[in-house]
């Protein structure tokens, strides 16, 4: 992938791609599983996949999105609709086929983790005798 020059080190951590690496090989991706209804959106293409790439790298909630980006709900809403239409996962595949980079997905299962002795839920024990007025 492209990247910024050494120099610009707060662009290159919010923006990790160059507009003219994301332009031709993202964008038609992009473009082509939308259907634009109503007022064309505010925040870029490019923004938004900086934002998302953001937050998953980082880990952080949506809320606490860098303002340089945009509005927080605006992306997040872009990002769930492209899930639901498995928009990210074709891009990702797309890269992968063009020989841009490397996709190693793994899977963690969860029932091997330990969890601390007050994680595993409510006290458990026998229901309590409910007392009524009459007796």
């Amino acid at each position: 992938m492209a990247f910024f020059p050494q120099e610009d080190a707060v662009d290159r951590r919010l923006y990790p791609l160059t507009p003219e690496f994301f332009a031709p090989t993202i964008v038609p991706l992009i473009e082509r599983s939308y259907i634009w209804k109503g007022r064309p959106p505010t925040i870029s293409h490019y923004q938004v996949f900086c934002a998302i790439l953001y937050v998953l790298r980082r880990g952080c909630p949506w809320r606490d999105l860098p303002h340089s980006y945009g509005n927080w709900h605006s992306i997040y809403t872009r990002f769930k609709r492209g899930s639901e239409k498995g928009l990210w996962w074709r891009i990702l595949m797309a890269l992968q086929q063009q020989g841009r980079m490397r996709l190693n997905i793994v899977l963690v299962d969860s029932t091997r983790w330990k969890v601390h002795r007050h994680g595993g839920g409510s006290k458990g024990g026998t229901a309590r005798e409910v007392k009524t007025a009459r007796g």
